[in-house]
């Protein structure tokens, strides 16, 4: 059975100033250890979706499934990863920044907990590939107009891109630490009381034929809408007047170009000072 999934798995801030961590996992047939040509398409993919550009340490991860002997299993992990680990530093991730490439041996399941075990199984065969990033500073994409807070001496038409805002893959449902993200914005939407805004949408990696993504709560095309409209409706709960806020979706329309992983956004552009 040939399978190939990607997990990209956010474990910490997405694009925040703390460290960006993001896992990819490969996974492997039944006593196979060489990864093969669609599982290396898979990854140029991957790669072609991050910024390489702030890849700071890469560590590699074999696993096998439950069945056979221990020593076997941590040598088939072992080989898995170092196959990995050669396909990566041919596809172009520099060898010094590949901290660890480790084989983990076989990882146990029960039988009796798992309603399906050759599947369990089979997500068991896999490396991961954690990817560590170096921390974004917004400015440093040299956008005019866009920053990482609201200034000051803000100007009409300023974007303030909320890199802390964290959203679930393909939900709007705000999460705490987006919630702590908006109470900072709160103290200064309310130091500067004459400031509008509206609050903007926006999604990446969807056809071009489809502007906008689909919300799986709602299972209804408006994943950027709905996503605008939870920060507006918590700011106002967090006191700031229903007048000085409007939101829109924008889809994927309004792309960044300087990478898809930064095209998952929430902004706030001023409309009134």
């Amino acid at each position: 059975m040939k399978k190939l999934v990607f997990a990209l798995l956010l474990l910490s801030t997405f694009l925040g100033f703390s460290q960006e961590q993001t896992v990819h996992s490969i996974y492997f047939d039944t006593d196979v250890r060489e990864i093969k040509q669609l599982q290396s398409d898979g990854v140029v993919h991957f790669l072609s979706l991050i910024d390489t550009t702030r890849l700071e340490s890469v560590s590699i991860y074999g696993y096998c499934d439950d069945v056979g002997k221990v020593d076997y299993n941590y040598k088939l992990s072992q080989d898995r990863a170092n196959s990995v680990k050669t396909m990566l530093v041919k596809k172009g991730v520099k060898y010094k920044i590949i901290v660890k490439i480790e084989g983990k041996g076989k990882v146990m399941i029960d039988e009796d907990l798992e309603d399906n075990v050759p599947d369990a199984r089979s997500k068991n065969r896999r490396v991961d590939v954690v990817l560590n990033f170096k921390p974004f500073v917004v400015e440093d994409l040299h956008i005019p107009g866009l920053y990482s807070t609201i200034r000051k001496n803000a100007l009409v038409g300023d974007r303030v891109y909320l890199d802390k805002l964290l959203f679930d893959a393909g939900s709007s449902k705000l999460k705490e630490s987006a919630k702590k993200e908006l109470d900072k914005i709160t103290i200064l939407l309310k130091r500067f009381p004459n400031l509008n805004i509206e609050i903007q949408g926006h999604v990446c990696c969807t056809p071009t034929f489809h502007k906008e993504a689909i919300d799986r709560d709602t299972r209804k095309r408006e994943l950027s809408k709905n996503r605008a409209e939870r920060v507006y409706k918590y700011l106002q709960t967090r006191g700031i007047g229903k007048a000085r806020l409007t939101f829109k979706g924008y889809g994927n329309t309004q792309p960044l170009n300087k990478g898809s992983e930064y095209d998952r956004r929430v902004e706030l552009v001023i409309t009134k000072i």
